[in-house]
């Protein structure tokens, strides 16, 4: 039996990777709900990809192990403590292993495998020796999840999770509504993603809460009021160079503009697999003078060129895998700078985009729409003005993160309620 703990009950996070660039909202969320008084400790399935990380994470205090990536690489690993723990506990560990099996046959996928060892592996080798974890919770409906419902069911402890976009709707439905039933909550950022998870979980009892991401206010926000712009408009779009992003449809649409006669600079931030056909598309339509790629870059440069931009632009579609967008933060941040955006009415993006009111939303995958959107919201005076006022009172009263993270903070409490004595 292990000794009682003297560390305060912990609340154990688990996630994809950690740190990763792209997932700013998780880093910012663990660190505001440390500052609330919430013990955290991290477990991530992957080594940080990047060389550089955002300002908040080097002040988050939680400690943070790594489980075993790759099923072949560290294969030794994780059978070594998949084998300590059923040798220790066979009946639970059966158990477990039926629902394994169940889950792997709707799917047929190895990764079924990898989430019970590295459950097994969470399990017996951290959280044996950790008695301070008292509840799991995974940011993403697909492995981090998975491996929270295995590492739940070896533990005995409870687990919750966070649903996002693309590990929702790309996640094998029966496997999605599994995860809703054993699951004590589920938390998702978008109305849009809820009503497609109550359709999913039907009569299951279990909450599912809407609790948008929010951005840092003092951080995000316009210090000087610009000037009415002008030609060469300055066009900026941060996203990752992936399909559900629709940059193809942006340079089609600045294209347009190009043709017109419309003088304008496009700069894109960040990185991605279509990297270098998005390049190619660059060159190929011309725009090669007109465009500034600037791949991944820190907090501090980002908000620099949201200073400097005149428009926003996103072209968010569906993907062929069914992977959309949820409300991109960087949608958020630009209305929160008083950076007029334009982008499309799938998914959730109309809660943030509301169209003639905080922005512009047009139907995803028109060039055409795209173009005539970002040149009224370069060239309309009075368009303009109201939807950079109200994009900037709507972030203000939806998405203020420290107004959600208290929000989300209640609801780890009620989950966990050893912290009643402990949270600030």
């Amino acid at each position: 039996m292990n000794a009682p703990s003297l560390s305060p009950p912990t609340l154990g996070m688990i996630l994809k990777g950690y740190p990763r660039i792209s997932e700013t909202f998780i880093s910012n969320e663990i660190l505001l709900l440390e500052q609330l008084g919430i013990p955290i400790r991290i477990f991530s399935m992957r080594l940080p990809r990047e060389s550089f990380c955002h300002d908040s994470v080097k002040q988050i205090k939680a400690r943070v192990d790594y489980l075993p990536t790759d099923l072949f690489l560290d294969f030794q690993r994780l059978l070594l403590q998949t084998t300590l723990y059923a040798v220790n506990n066979p009946a639970r560990f059966l158990e477990v292993l039926k629902k394994a099996g169940q889950r792997f046959e709707r799917t047929r996928s190895l990764g079924t495998l990898k989430h019970l060892m590295q459950g097994c592996y969470l399990t017996h080798h951290l959280l044996a020796k950790s008695p301070e974890v008292v509840h799991l919770h995974a940011h993403f409906a697909h492995s981090p999840s998975s491996v929270a419902l295995f590492s739940s069911m070896l533990s005995g402890l409870p687990f919750s999770f966070t649903a996002h976009a693309k590990d929702i709707y790309t996640s094998n439905p029966n496997q999605l509504r599994e995860k809703i039933e054993l699951a004590s909550m589920v938390m998702t950022c978008t109305r849009h993603n809820v009503d497609y998870l109550r359709s999913l979980a039907q009569e299951t009892p279990t909450p599912i809460h809407c609790v948008y991401h929010g951005i840092d206010l003092d951080l995000f926000t316009a210090t000087v009021k610009k000037a009415p712009p002008a030609p060469p408009y300055k066009i900026l779009t941060i996203a990752r160079l992936t399909e559900k992003k629709g940059i193809p449809h942006i340079l089609e649409a600045l294209q347009l503009l190009k043709k017109k006669g419309i003088s304008f600079t496009f700069t894109l931030i960040g990185d991605g697999d279509d990297k270098e056909q998005v390049i190619q598309q660059i060159c190929a339509s011309g725009l090669r003078k007109q465009t500034r790629w600037l791949g991944t870059m820190p907090h501090a440069n980002v908000i620099e060129e949201l200073k400097a931009a005149d428009a926003f632009v996103l072209g968010c579609k569906i993907a062929k895998n069914g992977d959309r967008d949820g409300i991109p933060n960087v949608l958020v941040e630009s209305l929160a700078m008083g950076v007029p955006a334009v982008g499309t009415d799938i998914s959730a993006l109309p809660e943030i985009l509301i169209t003639e009111q905080t922005g512009l939303a047009v139907p995803a995958k028109s060039s055409t729409a795209l173009a005539d959107a970002l040149l009224r919201i370069l060239q309309d005076t009075q368009l303009r003005s109201r939807v950079t006022r109200e994009g900037k009172k709507h972030v203000q009263a939806h998405f203020d993160n420290k107004a959600l993270i208290r929000q989300l903070a209640a609801l780890y409490r009620e989950a966990m309620p050893q912290l009643g004595s402990v949270t600030k």
